[in-house]
């Protein structure tokens, strides 16, 4: 085509602002959006190990229930307390490094402080998403 054809293509049907999001790789809605700062990454709150290990507990949970119903069900309590725990640990973990960034002293600076904010949303998410 033409850049004379490209013109009266476009005259005759505008970009529309999702369009041009579209283009952009933005979301089409009408708001308006900056981009983001690198921020860390949303890990999960377990190792891989302990998730798995924790799955690997559940399905053994699961397969009895066929053979002892009541013990299962006692096992499952057990196991989500257990799980529950490890997560208050990994909490508590967390936190104590997190504190540790900016609790130091009295003359933090502001820049310390923002990438303290910043860890405390990344980790928020993390909570967020269990």
């Amino acid at each position: 085509m033409t850049s004379t054809q490209e013109l009266e293509a476009r005259e005759n049907h505008p970009l529309s602002t999702a369009d041009l999001a579209a283009a952009n790789g933005t979301s089409g809605d009408s708001t308006l959006t900056t981009a983001k700062p690198t921020e860390e990454p949303n890990l999960p709150l377990f190792a891989s190990n302990d998730s798995q290990n924790f799955r690997s507990q559940w399905e053994k949970v699961q397969i009895g229930f066929v053979d002892e119903p009541r013990k299962a069900v006692e096992q499952a309590d057990e196991l989500v307390a257990s799980t529950i725990k490890r997560l208050a640990e990994v909490f508590a973990s967390e936190r104590n490094k997190l504190e540790a960034e900016w609790d130091k002293t009295d003359n933090v600076s502001t820049e310390d402080l923002r990438i303290a904010l910043r860890r405390y949303r990344s980790f928020f998410d993390r909570l967020l998403s269990v």
